[in-house]
């Protein structure tokens, strides 16, 4: 006599496929003494510069030996000033002040007893002293030595991270678009990446927006003798003029649709046809890409140009997301701007910025990123050595980012949205916000980041922090 028993679902199905069923993995939470993947940096003052890495789930900061590396030796800081704690429901710090005697802020807001969300980037004072939080960076790897601290200096963890990238694409002879805003150094990292390859020929770069259409081809490809008007001799064009070297194009979003097909013939076949010219000619050259948008959404930029552009993407990080290298900027440009007048042999003084001003500079939007950086180079080398800049003298023109507490925008504005705002466009959104985004897109991640004007990698951090990550 045979039992009938409930015949489940699993169990009808073939061993095979319930053997390729998704185990999901638990994810586990820090334990005591475990590293997160973040640290502190202390930026201000700059006898105090140094990396702490984080432990979970609570970091006591403050002027008592026994705190260990979190021990901050600065009259201004309590023995126990400021706590974070790992708050396991939303993957992230919160942080607060343990009644200190002259408080702690992040991202400019009082913390008191209620605890604050200590999100990527933010900036945490203590008495005078201001560090800068890394949620990514304490997992770094071994920073490579072969890439140049002169062209890419800084120790945040965007810039470790861009170091690495450099090193990855530097000796490869395969074409390299660098993503990145305005005033962000992309020539210099282009100029580094050619010393990384050491190719033998020069490096040449060309701004495709500057050229008008009529000229671009003549420029980057060469012409003949009479191909056009006013063409009296033959040019060779920058490919040949780079042969065993690297041609840059600058702005190359900014390059005429029906220059295209020219330029991918050129990369794939490694070969150039001048104006007016019957017969292609060799041409041995590593083609670098810089552009401030998104081309490879460009209804004008060719999908298989981008793809063969873009054989390595190096996404320059804006000046915002790399906080801990602010005040090191400053004194690197005020540096230069030093030794252009008085000659790099003469005495030079770092500028000395009281406790206010340097967070001032910590929160500002930077929307112009290292040319904003060069101003303020200019202006306070204009006031005599030695005297200490306050806030208030830093100028109206230093727009102080519209939230304190949002972390990076994005690397460029979203279709359709005002450029003009870019301060204000950095607010981070609310809860309600990215949920009524998700409810509207269809739970689409992609086209609620492009709803909220935001990049797709920054909602995801926000849905992470938010908790809303595990409800997609």
């Amino acid at each position: 006599m045979t039992t009938d028993r409930p015949v489940t679902k699993a169990a009808t199905r073939p061993a095979a496929a319930a053997a390729a069923e998704t185990v999901r993995r638990k994810r586990s939470e820090p334990g005591e003494g475990e590293e997160v993947g973040a640290r502190l940096m202390i930026v201000y003052p700059p006898s105090l510069r140094s990396a702490v890495v984080l432990v979970a789930p609570r970091v006591v900061l403050g002027r008592r030996p026994e705190l260990g590396p979190c021990a901050i030796e600065h009259p201004t800081v309590s023995r126990r000033h400021f706590l974070l704690e790992w708050n396991a429901e939303r993957r992230a710090f919160l942080g607060c002040d343990l009644g200190s005697s002259n408080g702690s802020h992040v991202d400019g807001e009082e913390a008191g007893e209620e605890p604050l969300p200590v999100v990527d980037g933010a900036v945490i004072r203590v008495g005078d002293v201001l560090l800068v939080y890394e949620r990514s960076g304490g997992v770094a790897g071994d920073d490579p030595p072969e890439v140049s601290r002169e062209a890419v200096p800084g120790e945040a963890a965007a810039t470790r991270e861009l170091r690495a990238r450099l090193a990855e694409a530097g000796p490869d002879p395969s074409p390299v678009l660098i993503i990145g805003e305005t005033g962000t150094g992309k020539e210099f990292l282009a100029r580094e990446l050619h010393r990384l390859s050491a190719r033998a020929g020069p490096f040449l770069a060309v701004n495709c927006a500057a050229l008008s259409p009529q000229l671009i081809e003549s420029q980057l490809f060469g012409h003949a003798r009479g191909a056009f008007t006013g063409a009296q001799s033959a040019q060779p064009g920058l490919f040949r003029a780079a042969e065993g070297g690297t041609l840059l194009l600058d702005e190359v979003g900014e390059l005429p649709p029906d220059l295209q097909p020219k330029l991918l013939r050129a990369i794939e076949q490694g070969e150039v046809l001048g104006v007016g010219e019957t017969r292609p000619v060799k041409a041995n050259v590593r083609v670098l890409a810089a552009t401030l948008r998104e081309i490879g959404e460009a209804a004008a930029f060719r999908p298989d140009l981008y793809a063969r552009l873009s054989l390595w993407e190096i996404r320059v990080p804006a000046l915002r997301q790399r906080r801990a290298d602010v005040l090191l900027w400053v004194e690197r440009l005020h540096r230069r701007w030093h030794d252009e007048r008085f000659g790099s042999d003469s005495a030079w003084c770092p500028p000395e910025l009281d406790a206010d001003a340097a967070e001032r500079l910590l929160l500002c939007a930077w929307p112009d990123n290292l040319r904003g950086i060069d101003r303020l180079a200019h202006r306070i080398g204009a006031r005599r050595p030695g005297d200490v800049i306050g806030a208030p003298e830093l100028g109206a023109w230093l727009e102080r980012k519209g939230d304190a507490r949002s972390e990076h925008a994005p690397a460029s504005p979203a279709p359709g949205s005002p450029t003009s705002g870019r301060a204000a466009a950095l607010a981070r959104p609310t809860k309600d916000e990215i949920v009524a985004a998700l409810q509207a897109c269809g739970g689409s991640v992609r086209a609620a980041a492009k709803q909220l004007g935001r990049d797709r990698r920054q909602l995801y951090r926000w849905l992470e922090q938010y908790g809303l990550k595990g409800s997609l």
